[in-house]
């Protein structure tokens, strides 16, 4: 049997614990709960013990951690037995780099040739730095040290071919290079070893964000492209793989062409998905071909529509008490422009170095000051300049956005900033311009992601609910469902096959610890006891602002052992940048918090107060809960489940957000809602709506319709999803109509507090509907009781009976 229409997908994080086979045992389970595609994590051959498959070292071989390829062809088998298909997760931006280093033998190549490595060009390195040399600062002391000590030391592989050794680093040796001390072998090699602490300035290739032991790869080269991309294309020809999604598309330097490549190396109307983060308002290129993004822009409409803007007064109030900062721009530039001067000036050593080349006659010093205004003035992840392509009004409108804000910020810089105006925009056909124009557009998006997503969210923690990739944390005030209207009926006119998430392996929250955060928010005097509780308790111990975090950490993850407790908040306190660091932290103030989350938890005052706002709230974390996801399973789009999530899965940023999933569980608890429980309804309610997008694919597809739900109440949110049949060629189709009505309670908390539904209707559209969580009747063309249509469940799913 061939794999359905795109329906729904399913995603799973593979690695040697959880590998094809496992996957393939919840194949039967995943069926049943109505998902129509695996979603898997990158499947090459990555690092040994790689828990993501990110740090991908060999594209020909699948990995045999997971299976190798008889692995991921017997799951494949199986799911399409059933009629599910398969997505893979692309990685063309780059490969681990990583000890020991043999095993990336493309690399292995460079390494030991050099520039005569017939795999040279696959890597982004800047040659023309460091003596035609690759900087590799790795070594724990400086070279002389690690000499003098002999922790470096010549070897031979069983092949015979010379290497250089570094406790688990291995090196290639070039050929005739061999004879004499490692010294003077090392003075002859392609590559330079320096102290890990020399990195600004020995580094001299591209790198995944700020991550070392990740190169870049140009993919732009037809070549390259070809020669990482060949197994993946191969299994998709041979009908083993369905759809793709591509990791980190704005770090290439052609997004664009390499879609267009990708589509054309695909069978047709093959779904690409992208991830790509878009800020506020900024649309997906219309020219990119791909289905759309993974998501984020979705979980964005959603958290807004059911974030109470009554709250934001009270939510300000506190954080200001705590001693936390109310300007949330300020600490977004700050925190860009200490990723910028710390995290990647290699990256910003290099883009001044081209500036140089294209504008002689400035002065250096200056021109790098302008470059990191520049840098930090950006607001997306790219403004989409390419050679040889017309600027579009929106790149032209970012850039100028860009340029105007940097010279705000260092007016004294004017006229560098201005002199790069033409460089950026490829004014000119000079080479060192275009190498800008283009290493500026790939360096704006670690820029953004390391600067607000890994530092500004661990700092400013008005409501970390809201402190998701692509969402914007300032919105509360402004929050509502228009929001969320107004991008439903952009993706279903522009990209109908968008996916939409609330949950993925990157986010920092789970969306159930996000629901729970967000109840407590909508209820005033609940969210300023918890927050002057812990404000007490941290008084004398650590600073407010970090007392904020951890309480609604608490309160949003429910119950968490020490283990998983410290690993979140060693992350997050060193992601924050503030107090401690991932390098030359503080190890007495993170114990000191970690001490005081651990004191809060366990505090019997503390935890009774929650425990009572807990059991106060349960009905609106239940709403919230279940709401998101209905109207998250339900938009334009495919939506994507990630594993674990059909259930209330209460979990913070990875490793936590990938631990094992008890799918056995989960197999049993399917069909039994009944019970007062809340994971059944969840799944009940996922399964429920996977399996309608299944039954309609018309209405949920391509020719499907979206329009919102006018209600009396500002506690209902709802939309109708419909499929009218029209005109082929000039005969009428003989499908019948089809709609699905989807409702959910919004602002639970407010709701209670002003004595629930009371009067408040809500008009169905003409005919008879089912409600298919409930199973209960209502007649439309007519206003129909909020408080009938939400009596068993805080959500309705609402099937239009065929005429």
């Amino acid at each position: 049997m061939g794999a359905m229409p795109f329906t729904s997908t399913y995603r799973l994080q593979l690695h040697s614990g959880f590998t094809f086979a496992d996957a393939a045992q919840q194949v039967p389970y995943l069926a049943e709960l109505g998902i129509s595609h695996l979603y898997l994590s990158p499947i090459l051959t990555a690092v040994p013990g790689s828990m993501h498959g990110y740090d991908v070292v060999d594209h020909t071989r699948i990995n045999p951690e997971l299976g190798g390829e008889d692995g991921f062809r017997e799951l494949a088998e199986k799911t399409h037995a059933l009629g599910l298909g398969i997505v893979v997760d692309v990685v063309p931006n780059h490969m681990a780099f990583v000890a020991p280093e043999y095993l990336n033998r493309p690399l292995w190549e460079v390494l030991r040739d050099g520039r005569d490595a017939s795999t040279e060009q696959w890597f982004d390195i800047d040659w023309k730095v460091g003596g035609g040399r690759i900087g590799l600062p790795v070594l724990g002391r400086s070279l002389a040290e690690v000499l003098e000590a002999g922790e470096l030391t010549l070897d031979t592989f069983d092949s015979g071919e010379p290497v250089l050794r570094y406790y688990e680093h291995v090196w290639p040796v070039a050929l005739g290079t061999e004879e004499g001390d490692v010294a003077q072998v090392l003075d002859r090699q392609h590559y330079r070893l320096a102290s890990w602490r020399e990195k600004d300035e020995v580094l001299n290739y591209r790198r995944f964000f700020e991550v070392d032991g990740l190169i870049a790869v140009r993919v732009e080269l037809p070549e390259v492209f070809d020669a990482t991309h060949e197994l993946l294309v191969r299994l998709h020809h041979e009908g083993l793989i369905d759809g793709f999604r591509i990791d980190h598309p704005d770090g290439l330097a052609d997004p664009s062409g390499y879609l267009e490549r990708l589509t054309s190396a695909c069978k047709k109307d093959t779904p690409i998905w992208t991830e790509k983060i878009l800020e506020g308002d900024e649309r997906l290129p219309t020219d990119w071909k791909c289905a759309g993004t993974t998501g984020y822009d979705a979980l964005r409409v959603v958290q807004a529509a059911f974030t109470d803007s009554a709250s934001a007064d009270v939510l300000d109030e506190t954080w200001i008490a705590a001693g936390g900062n109310p300007d949330f721009h300020a600490i977004v530039q700050d925190s860009k422009r200490w990723i910028v001067t710390h995290a990647l000036a290699p990256e910003v050593d290099r883009l001044t170095r081209r500036a140089r080349e294209a504008l002689p006659d400035l002065d250096p010093e200056r021109l790098r000051e302008a470059v990191v205004e520049l840098l930090v003035a950006g607001e997306v992840y790219r403004a989409y300049v390419q050679p040889d392509q017309r600027l579009t009004p929106a790149a032209r409108a970012r850039l100028r956005e860009a340029f105007t804000a940097a010279v705000e910020a260092r007016p004294q810089l004017q006229h560098e900033i201005e002199s790069l105006i033409p460089v950026t925009l490829l004014a000119d056909d000079d080479e060192s311009a275009t190498d800008f124009a283009i290493r500026l557009q790939q360096t704006w998006g670690p820029v953004m992601a390391k600067g607000i997503e890994d530092t500004t969210f661990y700092r400013y923690h008005r409501l970390v609910a809201l402190n998701e990739v692509g969402s914007d944390p300032t919105l509360v005030a402004g929050a509502s469902p228009d929001l969320l209207h107004q991008w439903a009926v952009y993706q279903q006119r522009n990209w109908p096959r968008t996916m939409t998430s609330l949950s993925t392996h990157d986010t920092k929250r789970s969306e159930d610890v996000r629901a729970r955060i967000l109840a407590v928010a909508g209820e005033p005097s609940a969210w300023q006891e918890l927050s002057a509780s812990a404000a007490a308790l941290a008084q004398g111990h650590i600073d407010g602002p970090t007392a904020h975090l951890v309480w609604q950490t608490l309160f949003g993850v429910g119950e968490i052992d020490d283990e998983r407790l410290t690993g979140y908040l060693e992350k997050a306190l060193r992601e924050g940048k503030e107090h401690t660091a991932w390098v030359d932290g503080d190890a007495e103030y993170e114990a000191r918090v970690i001490a005081f989350a651990e004191r809060l938890r366990d505090d019997a005052g503390h935890s009774a107060l929650s425990t009572r706002i807990e059991a106060d709230l349960a009905e609106s974390i239940r709403a919230i809960t279940l709401g998101t996801k209905l109207i998250q399973l339900m938009l334009p789009g495919v939506p994507d489940t990630y594993q674990g999530t059909e259930y209330v899965n209460l979990s913070l940023v990875d490793p936590d957000n990938r631990r094992p999933v008890e799918y056995s569980e989960r197999a049993q608890t399917l069909g039994t809602h009944e019970t007062p429980d809340l994971d059944s309804e969840k799944q009940f309610v996922v399964q429920s709506a996977l399996l309608t997008r299944q039954r309609h694919p018309e209405v949920f597809g391509d020719s499907g319709g979206y329009t919102p739900i006018e209600s009396d109440s500002p506690h209902l949110l709802g939309f109708v999803r419909n499929y009218a049949p029209g005109l082929v060629s000039g005969v009428l189709r003989r499908e019948q109509p089809a709609a699905v009505a989807v409702l959910a309670t919004r602002t639970p908390s407010r709701l209670a507090l002003e004595g629930g539904w009371a009067d408040a209707t809500v008009e169905l559209p003409e005919g008879t509907w089912t409600d298919l969580l409930s199973g209960r009747l209502y007649d439309g063309g007519r206003h129909v009781r909020c408080a009938d249509l939400f009596t068993t469940m805080p959500v309705a799913l609402l099937e239009l009976a065929a005429s």
